[in-house]
């Protein structure tokens, strides 16, 4: 092969390498919903279409977990009664719906060289399907860390069965109080985060 046989081979084979890994590595487009996604703390009260709460909760149901044991479990809170009983224990940035993400230390799958359970692990997975995709679906999300659980499941006597891990806040946000905060684009350098061994 000649030269300019060889310059055109390598710059064929280049272009099919970087079309893959953009395929098979992340799109721009996913890429995008992970720096725009971040922590709403106003929601309006306009609703959330049941076609993107029910692609949202598909996106759930497809994630991963240890063993495929899936211990965890999701509550869609919408209602104006449950949303009331709920509020009186946290308010829920005055979310229109919240998804309750619970999960079953006996149902999950345990590290055999140290009794570690994948519950909690299974949780935040199912919790990061879900932010994502109501992310990309246009609506803003907030992680609920701060609650007291056994009052959530006093409010919400449906969970008792269950570790309440999680409360992922969902809706579109208030014009003013919603827009991020400065932390958000606060983030460790890839040198502080990453080290190759």
């Amino acid at each position: 092969m000649g030269n300019i046989g060889k310059i055109m081979n390598r710059a064929a084979f280049s272009d099919v390498h970087q079309k893959i890994t953009k395929y098979h590595y992340g799109s721009d487009a996913f890429m995008r919903i992970l720096e725009s996604r971040y922590s709403c703390h106003s929601f309006s009260s306009y609703p959330v279409s049941d076609a993107k709460l029910n692609m949202i909760l598909e996106a759930g149901r497809l994630a991963p977990s240890a063993g495929n044991c899936q211990p965890t479990r999701i509550w869609v809170v919408k209602s104006e009664e449950a949303l009331a009983r709920l509020r009186a224990v946290h308010p829920c940035y005055n979310a229109p719906v919240v998804l309750i993400v619970g999960c079953r230390n006996e149902e999950a799958w345990v590290r055999e060289s140290d009794g570690i359970n994948s519950a909690k692990t299974d949780a935040a997975i199912v919790l990061t399907h879900l932010m994502l995709t109501a992310t990309d679906m246009g609506l803003a999300n907030m992680w609920v860390w701060d609650f007291d659980p056994s009052k959530v499941r006093e409010a919400l006597p449906e969970l008792k069965e269950h570790g309440v891990y999680a409360l992922l806040a969902i809706g579109h946000p208030e014009a003013d109080a919603g827009k991020p905060t400065e932390l958000h684009h606060v983030r460790k350098s890839i040198e502080e985060l990453v080290k190759t061994l």
